[in-house]
């Protein structure tokens, strides 16, 4: 399964007084924003676009935590956020939103003998970027009327509030003055993708400060270990592959889709619902496309989106204690622990049932893969790494995080 992978670089109650804190605090800091991506920034952060006016983009992508979820007692077991609806839950742990904007429109490429699928948003891809011209603008609609997360009945509801919000006449001094009328629903719901996409897009959110950045501007030093690891992460680790990080610009990843391995998490509410729930990935919404289903689903079973590695270990004080979920359902909590396994996945014994990360690195054992088939054996599982490395690989990990001074 070898990869050419030179491919495009372009509930919750108690996480609510922190939310509504960060949220007063994050909008009142929008210096340079264009009028677009203030609008996109309002509507990002305001609750009251959701059936309860309980949960906004920023529920799920909260900049205080490289813009993913930031409850802690959610990250430290499903990992899967509740929606508007009081225990409705989706089967996945949100992705970060920032620099998602740089994925392209989702399409097939060959790699050397392979053909690998390329760009989109969400996890398994399914905000392709087709209609609108932009994955992330297509990403933007979506949650908005998700039954499992803001859940609001149609997009007509949305532009209503949208519409009669304390940034109405912003939306239509963007967008034109007639959005707003009835007749313009389908266009004015494009709008708002748009508008979302647009503050993601904007250097709030691809904010580029990372200590690795001023370190390549000559602003900042990386200490022997973070330059380590960034080796290791070029070399022997074999990062790079699938999360490269060259060019001014670098995203840390090259947008394509991969089966890990990962285990299940044992604690995702899925489970409550359906006991013998697999998420299917990337093959899964490939086997609802006609023109990939037949030659194309079956082998991308399991696959899931290569993630940015940029604000991988952001993690703000204000917070309280720093527990982030990794992977596309969150089974690990630690960057050493997916460090690890991404080491010795093929190494280690399988352990001998459903454990959480915690206890199978205290029995020295990795559960067995969700979704056995499709595995990425050639850039990860038996890597070689000491104890040693892996420390320094997290040290250079943790150097991504926006906001450095």
């Amino acid at each position: 399964m070898g990869r050419n992978r030179a491919l495009p670089a372009l509930v919750v109650a108690g996480a609510a007084v922190v939310l509504v804190a960060t949220t007063v605090a994050v909008i009142a800091q929008a210096p340079g924003l264009t009028a677009k991506e203030q609008l996109g920034k309002l509507i990002f952060f305001d609750e009251n676009l959701s059936l309860n006016e309980n949960q906004s983009c920023a529920t799920c992508h909260d900049p205080l935590a490289g813009w993913t979820g930031s409850h802690v007692a959610i990250n430290a077991h499903g990992s899967v956020y509740e929606g508007s609806i009081p225990g409705a839950f989706g089967d996945r742990k949100p992705p970060s939103s920032a620099y998602a904007t740089f994925a392209p429109v989702f399409h097939l490429e060959r790699a050397g003998n392979e053909f690998l699928f390329v760009g989109g948003n969400f996890w398994d891809g399914r905000a392709t970027g087709e209609t609108l011209g932009s994955p992330a603008a297509e990403q933007a609609k979506g949650p908005f009327l998700n039954p499992v997360e803001q859940a609001l009945p149609d997009a007509a509801s949305l532009v209503t509030k949208v519409c009669n919000s304390d940034y109405g006449d912003l939306f239509k001094q963007v967008w034109g003055a007639e959005v707003c009328d009835p007749a313009n629903v389908a266009t004015a719901y494009d709008n708002i993708g748009y508008s979302v996409a647009a503050f993601e897009g904007s250097a709030e959110s691809n904010a580029f400060t990372s200590k690795f950045d001023l370190s390549r501007r000559g602003l900042a030093k990386l200490t022997q270990q973070e330059q380590r690891g960034f080796a290791l992460f070029n070399g022997k680790g074999g990062c790079k592959a699938c999360h490269p990080g060259n060019g001014p610009q670098a995203i840390f990843t090259d947008f394509t889709f991969d089966n890990l391995g990962l285990p299940k998490n044992p604690e995702n509410p899925i489970y409550t619902r359906d006991p013998d729930f697999i998420d299917p990935g990337l093959g899964g919404y490939l086997a609802h496309r006609p023109e990939y289903a037949a030659d194309y689903a079956d082998a991308n079973m399991g696959k899931h989106k290569v993630p940015t590695l940029r604000n991988v270990g952001k993690w703000d004080l204000v917070l309280g204690p720093e527990v982030k979920a990794f992977g596309h359902n969150g089974y690990f909590k630690t960057l050493e622990g997916i460090v690890h396994f991404y080491n010795t996945r093929d190494v280690l014994a399988v352990c001998p049932g459903d454990y959480t990360e915690a206890q199978a690195l205290a029995a020295h054992c990795w559960p067995a893969p969700e979704v056995a088939d499709n595995l990425n054996t050639d850039e990860l599982g038996d890597l070689g790494l000491s104890a040693d490395e892996e420390a320094a690989i997290v040290a250079f990990l943790k150097t991504l995080s926006d906001g450095y001074r």
